[in-house]
C-alpha cells in the first residue's frame, strides 16, 4: 500500500444546479434579471479541498487521511455518509453548535464557476484541530483553502504557519494549495504577500491557480488582467510570460516545486535549485536532480465532453502528489496531472469522471490530444 497522504482543510456539501444549455461566451447569454431559466437537476456532492483532493486520493488508490470540520446537521449527515461510503470518515471532527459549510456552484457551460458559499465550521478550524499523530505517520500532508477558513488568515496567518512549521519539524512533506477570495471580503484585505513569504519556506509543493496567486502578490497585474478579460475566463487572455513571473517571486521567497493551475490552457510547473530540492521532506525523489530548475508548461488533454470544472484543480493536485509519492518522473506526475483534471470535467461531480493511473497512461500513450 502507498504510504499515507494527510489532505486537511477546507471542507463543506457543494450543491449545482445543473443547466439544460449550450455553452456561452458571457454570464448575461443566460443569467438575465427577471428571466425564468429552465434547470436539470441539482448535484449533491461533498466540496472544498478534503473533499475533492482527498476523495480523489482515494478513488485513484491511495492510502488517505481526511481532516476537517463539520457541523451537527443534515448537511454534516450527508458529508460524513459521502466518507463513509469511502471508509475515510474517521478522522472528521464534528463540533456541537456549528453548521456545516455549503457552496453553491453556478456552473454555466462556457463560463468559469461561480460560487456562493458559506464557511461555516471551516472559519473555527485551528492546530488544535489536527490529529498530530496520524500526520507523523504520513509522507505528505496536504492543506487547502486558507483564504475562507477565518482562524487560518487572521493575526497575520499565524495559525496556518505554526501548522506547516510543526507537520514540517516532523519530517513530513508539505503541500498547500489556495483558493479563489472575494474581493469584497474581509480575506480580500489580509496582507497575503506577507503570509505567503512567512510559510512558503515551510511548503515543499505549493499548488496554487494563477488567478488566486495573481489576486495575493500581485494584485494590480491582476486587476490588469481582470480588465482585459472583460468577462471571460481569466486563463484564456495570459500567457505563460505573464505567469512566469509569479513563479520567480515565489522562488525568491524560498519555493521549492510550484505549480501553477492555469485552467484550460493547462499547467506551469517551476522548481528551485537541487540543493533545495533535496530540502523537500520524506526523501519522495528517487531522482531529485531531475526535478531541479525545471520551467515546463503541459498543455491540458481535449476531455470528451465538459460538464463542470467543479474540483478540477484539486483533483489535479490529488494525482501530481499521488504520482510523486509513486515515484514517476515529473513529466509523467504532469501528465497525470494534465489528464485527471481533463476526466474531472467530464462530470458535473468531482469525482465520478476519474480515470485510473493504468487507463490515463494508455490514453495518454495512445496520443490523447491535447488543447490548442
Amino acid at each position: 500500500m502507498d504510504k499515507k497522504i494527510v489532505v486537511a482543510g477546507h471542507v463543506c456539501v457543494d450543491l449545482t444546479p445543473v443547466f439544460d444549455h449550450a455553452p456561452v461566451e458571457q454570464l448575461t447569454d443566460i443569467l438575465v434579471p427577471g428571466k425564468l431559466i429552465h434547470m436539470n437537476g441539482i448535484t449533491f456532492a461533498g466540496g472544498g479541498v478534503v473533499t475533492n483532493t482527498g476523495l480523489a486520493l482515494k478513488k485513484l488508490g491511495a492510502n488517505v487521511a481526511l481532516m476537517g470540520k463539520i457541523g451537527y446537521d443534515a448537511l454534516g449527515d450527508i458529508l460524513l455518509s459521502i466518507f463513509n461510503q469511502y471508509n475515510a470518515g474517521k478522522h472528521m471532527l464534528r463540533v456541537p453548535g456549528s453548521t456545516t459549510s455549503y457552496t453553491v456552484a453556478i456552473a454555466v457551460p462556457g463560463i468559469d464557476r461561480i460560487f456562493l458559499h458559506d464557511p461555516a465550521a471551516n472559519d473555527t478550524f485551528g492546530y488544535e484541530d489536527l490529529n498530530f499523530e496520524e500526520i507523523a505517520d504520513a509522507s505528505i500532508f496536504h492543506f487547502g483553502y486558507p483564504a475562507i477558513m477565518r482562524k487560518m488568515y487572521e493575526h497575520n496567518g499565524e495559525e496556518l504557519i505554526r501548522i506547516f512549521k510543526r507537520v514540517h519539524s516532523m519530517g513530513v512533506a508539505t503541500s498547500l494549495d489556495m483558493v479563489a477570495i472575494d474581493p469584497s471580503s474581509e480575506a480580500a484585505k489580509v496582507d497575503w504577500t506577507a503570509i505567503i513569504q512567512k510559510v512558503i519556506p515551510y511548503v515543499d509543493f505549493f499548488v496554487p491557480s494563477v488567478e488566486e496567486l495573481c489576486f495575493m502578490i500581485d494584485r494590480p497585474r491582476y486587476e490588469q488582467w481582470e480588465k482585459r478579460a472583460a468577462g471571460k475566463e481569466i486563463t484564456s487572455t495570459i500567457n505563460l510570460e505573464e505567469i512566469r513571473p509569479l513563479a520567480e517571486k515565489l522562488m525568491a521567497w524560498g519555493a521549492k516545486v510550484v505549480l501553477i493551475k492555469c485552467g484550460k490552457p493547462g499547467l506551469f510547473l517551476k522548481t528551485a535549485e537541487l540543493e533545495k530540492i533535496l530540502q523537500i521532506q520524506g526523501m519522495l525523489m528517487d531522482h531529485p536532480a531531475d526535478w531541479a530548475n525545471l520551467d515546463v508548461f503541459e498543455k491540458s488533454y481535449v476531455p470528451e465532453k465538459v460538464l463542470s470544472g467543479t474540483g478540477a484543480g484539486d483533483t489535479c493536485i490529488a494525482a501530481f502528489l499521488l504520482a510523486i509519492l509513486r515515484g514517476y518522473s515529473w513529466k509523467r506526475c504532469l501528465q497525470f496531472a494534465a489528464g485527471t483534471g481533463a476526466s474531472c470535467v467530464e462530470a458535473y461531480d468531482s469525482l465520478s469522471g476519474l480515470r485510473s493511473f493504468e487507463t490515463l497512461s494508455q490514453k495518454i500513450d495512445a496520443g490523447w490530444k491535447k488543447v490548442e
